[in-house]
């Protein structure tokens, strides 16, 4: 029950930021870590996407909020000074 509510709170969270630009920081495995700078682009009920705008690479990620409860997947608010 405790996980749930920690998922909703999570979900929550993200909502409030759908639009904006983040610092995405996901854990592959073995030593693979993924950086990327990009939009939060939707929520979802299970996952959220980014998306990911650089010169000639469009992309977008998806991830639960399981990832970012077992800190998987680390996100940063990007403000105007960054």
């Amino acid at each position: 029950m405790a996980a749930t509510n920690a998922l909703m709170q999570i979900r929550r969270n993200l909502e409030s930021h759908v639009g904006q630009k983040i610092r995405l920081r996901a854990h592959r495995g073995r030593r693979k870590t993924l950086e990327k700078v990009g939009v939060l682009e939707n929520t979802y009920p299970s996952i959220f996407t980014v998306r990911v705008d650089e010169p000639n690479y469009h992309q977008r990620l998806s991830f639960s909020y399981a990832d970012v409860l077992t800190e998987t997947v680390e996100l940063t608010l990007m403000t105007n000074k960054q």
